[in-house]
């Protein structure tokens, strides 16, 4: 008798916010997985990034495309929490450890070459990591992974850029072809 009702235009709006949010958490998860590097922490981003954009959900721009707000507020929320782990010393006690850490590595040719593809990634600087995360495995528009990160369109399709050649080098099964030529320069 006491609860309370949402309008019906709150419901289309609980129903519509529940529509558009829903099929984004395993991208997310995986994306938030990617720049944790650890399974609890990367949920516990998550949670608290749905737990943001729910509360928030009517400071979303009338028209914007939600995929790319909650991403960024994704991001955001790791970046802080990345900073500040910089800051203190993580602890993991044994049982709180991700069982597949202590997995013995896959045999299979895919297996390996996935690993070094795992790792490859981990070798690349953060800004071209996430860039290359967000267009490649989250599919956003070059427009949209700007907006995440909060950069120009250009510094997008440039670190892109460079996150590609860094990969194919460090993928390459040539090793002396991961290291920079002699010849070149760099140029920041």
């Amino acid at each position: 008798m006491g609860e309370a009702r949402l309008s019906s235009k709150g419901d289309t709006v609980n129903h519509e916010m529940v529509r558009l949010i829903e099929p984004l958490i395993p991208a997310l998860r995986r994306y938030a997985r990617a720049l944790m590097r650890e399974r609890t922490a990367a949920d516990d981003l998550v949670q608290d990034c749905l737990e943001r954009a729910i509360s928030r959900w009517h400071q979303r721009r009338p028209g914007e495309d939600p995929r790319a707000w909650i991403f960024t507020i994704l991001h955001n929320l790791a970046m802080t929490r990345l900073r500040r782990s910089t800051q203190r010393p993580i602890h993991i006690g044994l049982d709180d450890a991700d069982p597949a850490s202590f997995a013995s590595a896959a045999r299979q040719e895919d297996g390996l070459r996935c690993q070094d593809l795992v790792n490859a990634l981990a070798q690349l600087p953060d800004e071209q990591r996430t860039v290359l995360l967000l267009v490649t495995v989250e599919e956003l528009s070059y427009a949209d992974a700007a907006q995440v990160l909060g950069v120009p369109i250009g510094t997008v399709m440039s670190r892109l850029s460079r996150a590609r050649e860094r990969l194919a080098r460090l993928m390459s099964a040539d090793p002396r072809a991961a290291r920079p030529s002699p010849h070149l320069r760099s140029v920041k």
